[in-house]
């Protein structure tokens, strides 16, 4: 338990793996966590002898996604924050500042700090104001189709149209040519009103087979921020990640240290406070250039954690209390290697089809050394088709990069899970391969590989 004042109740918006983890620092700390559910959820695993309150129906529109409910229901339950955890109105401004107008505690940055960082043309030119390298492109989001031809004249085919409000690859279209540009403008458009309300679009160079790392940052409202280092993200399928590690063994150790303090410099001047990552691309040059922010936790945290040998949840509380980092660069140690896989309830054979279903087995091999497992599910668990596919995050720490590998490895081979196909199967071939294990893949990597044999 936490001897720091903070919180006596915590809301937890959220679900599944997102709300189990929350709640696990919750109750090394002493806070009572109270979940907020929607009815497919109100007897799930992570709900069983906690206080939680049902939101609405199943849908997340109605429930997870719908703002001044969590918050009325926050206030109802005497909960003083609220942990939107990853996903669903995590980054969302408006929700941070409903909270914050009704007295309960946001527990993440400011409003007006996540609006800034949450679009994405304002959020470079701050960033190259602090002296992070960004992607060539628009300077700003595009007028219409002829506008986007002039740009990608001057920056070089191919280039990237993307979404001003995006994320997850939505509204995103590649184009090689000016004919392209000009087939593709309208539909990326017409997908980003869709997806976030927004048409507006901005253009980027595309780095092809690069390497995606984002940087993990920790920062107080009293302007001090450190970081836990960088995260190798590259291996993704439809732009959603499956395998991440720390460190990033293809980064130069210059090019680490000029970003990783150039990152935390970023942070403190736009007054960031809590969990944050910057996300880059590793160009063929070797530079990392700039993307995006993700303004809350991030799903592969878990990481740097293993490496730093912090609890990034209990540090995002304090911070939210009002109590200084604890740590300060210097004091933070990375250790070793850590690499974590994302067990999907997802059938790989069928196109990764979601494969909802009740889960007969689910067990992992005790007393692995270097293994962590975070979950949310149990034998007899009905896996919804409400939501995302997650079942379990599988970690492995090591004292090198081979060392975690094979731990993973040996975790994934004993996990024995009846019911319903997953991922785990798909997540050893890629630990096996020649390519993963001689760190030679970028961002094709999963696209070009069978899940009957690999490349």
């Amino acid at each position: 338990m936490s001897a720091l004042r903070t919180f006596h109740r915590i809301f937890v918006a959220n679900r599944g793996e997102v709300a189990a983890r929350v709640a696990r620092t919750c109750d090394r700390m002493g806070i009572t966590p109270v979940f907020g559910v929607s009815m497919a959820d109100r007897d799930a695993p992570w709900v069983r002898g906690r206080e939680a309150v049902v939101l609405g129906p199943s849908r997340a529109s109605e429930s997870y996604l719908d703002a001044e409910r969590l918050v009325q229901a926050a206030k109802q339950t005497g909960c003083t924050a609220i942990h939107p955890g990853w996903g669903f109105l995590s980054e969302t401004p408006h929700f941070a500042a409903l909270a914050e107008t009704h007295g309960v505690t946001f527990i993440g940055p400011p409003a007006h700090v996540m609006a800034l960082m949450g679009k994405k043309t304002p959020a470079k030119r701050a960033m190259a104001a602090a002296g992070l390298r960004t992607i060539p492109g628009s300077d700003g989001v595009l007028r219409d189709a002829d506008d986007a031809v002039e740009v990608a004249a001057r920056v070089g085919y191919p280039v990237l149209l993307k979404a001003e409000s995006g994320g997850g690859g939505r509204g995103m279209r590649i184009a090689r040519s000016e004919a392209e540009i000009r087939e593709r403008y309208e539909e990326a458009v017409a997908e980003a009103t869709a997806a976030f309300g927004d048409p507006r679009v901005y253009l980027e160079k595309l780095i092809e087979r690069g390497r995606h790392v984002e940087i993990q940052l920790l920062a107080d409202r009293y302007g001090n921020v450190v970081h836990l280092g960088e995260r190798d993200c590259t291996i993704q399928r439809n732009h959603q990640k499956l395998v991440e590690e720390s460190p990033a063994i293809a980064l130069d150790p210059e090019e680490r240290e000029r970003t990783l303090a150039a990152a935390a410099e970023a942070c403190r001047r736009i007054g960031y406070v809590g969990a944050g990552t910057m996300e880059f691309l590793l160009d063929g040059d070797g530079k990392l250039r700039f993307m995006e922010m993700n303004t809350r936790l991030q799903v592969e945290h878990c990481v740097s954690e293993m490496r730093a040998g912090l609890d990034l949840v209990e540090e995002q509380i304090l911070v939210a209390a009002g109590h200084a980092l604890r740590h300060t660069q210097a004091s933070i140690e990375l250790r070793g290697h850590a690499i974590e896989c994302r067990i999907n309830a997802e059938d790989p054979a069928q196109g990764f089809r979601p494969a909802p279903g009740r889960l007969e087995r689910f067990r992992f091999p005790e007393g692995l050394e270097g293994i962590r497992v975070d979950t949310h599910v149990d034998e007899g668990y009905e896996i919804s088709p409400h939501y995302d596919s997650l079942i379990c995050k599988v970690i492995a720490h090591g004292a090198t990069r081979d060392e975690a590998a094979d731990r993973m490895i040996a975790a994934l081979e004993g996990f024995e899970c009846e019911g319903i196909p997953t991922t785990a199967s798909m997540h050893l071939q890629i630990l096996r391969s020649r390519e993963f294990r001689e760190n030679r893949y970028d961002t094709s990597f999963i696209p070009g590989f069978s899940t009957d044999g690999g490349h």
